[in-house]
């Protein structure tokens, strides 16, 4: 979605409704501040207040997003072009996430492993270098625990008896055996347990 094209429809749209940017943040319980950055493409509305937003300026949710008013002759081709444009942008976002992810692994394990050398044979043998490799272990778990939650938060994992879409909580994900991004998981549709592949991508 092209957030200057938006920006400007709004501005043109509150305009066209004789609204200043003060009126039509008062309208819709918000600050003028949010409406200025919509309106210069700083940002999105959000999607509670799309609705409102439309309903205000007079145009649908379809000509919101698209950035342009809709003739009803081509409102199914402009709807078909703006659910490919948005789930693209989700695949990006989820490419992007879960490329941070394996950064921060590989990242954690560098670290950690350059933690250990260091404190095996800088620290004396003893109680402190215990401490020392306990204290590296615990602060690997940290980013381990975030890279969790970047994992989940993208695709699905495919069930291999019947090809259902897992999504477990991030509780479900934590507590399951894993190998790298493999989880062993209990389908909720055909109750089996087994070794679900992570998919981030139809």
């Amino acid at each position: 979605m092209n957030q200057l094209k938006i920006g400007a429809f709004i501005a043109a749209q509150r305009k066209r409704q004789n609204l200043t940017q003060a009126a039509l943040a008062e309208k819709l319980g918000i600050t003028d501040r949010a409406v200025s950055k919509w309106e210069r493409g700083k940002g999105m509305p959000d999607a509670s207040l799309m609705l409102d937003l439309c309903q205000t300026l007079d145009i649908t949710v379809n000509e919101l997003l698209c950035g342009e008013k809709i003739n009803m002759d081509n409102n199914h081709q402009k709807s078909e072009e703006l659910l490919l444009e948005m789930a693209k942008t989700v695949e990006q976002k989820n490419k992007v996430i879960w490329t941070s992810m394996w950064i921060i692994m590989t990242v954690s394990i560098i670290a950690l492993l350059a933690g250990i050398f260091a404190v095996a044979f800088f620290v004396p043998e003893g109680v402190w270098q215990l401490v020392g490799m306990l204290g590296i272990c615990v602060l690997f778990l940290v980013p381990c625990f975030y890279a969790l939650k970047l994992e989940v938060s993208v695709g699905y994992y495919k069930c291999k008896y019947c090809g259902h879409e897992i999504v477990p909580t991030y509780t479900q994900a934590l507590n399951a055996m894993h190998m790298g991004t493999t989880r062993y998981l209990k389908c909720p549709k055909c109750e089996k347990r087994t070794w679900c592949k992570k998919v981030i991508t139809k």
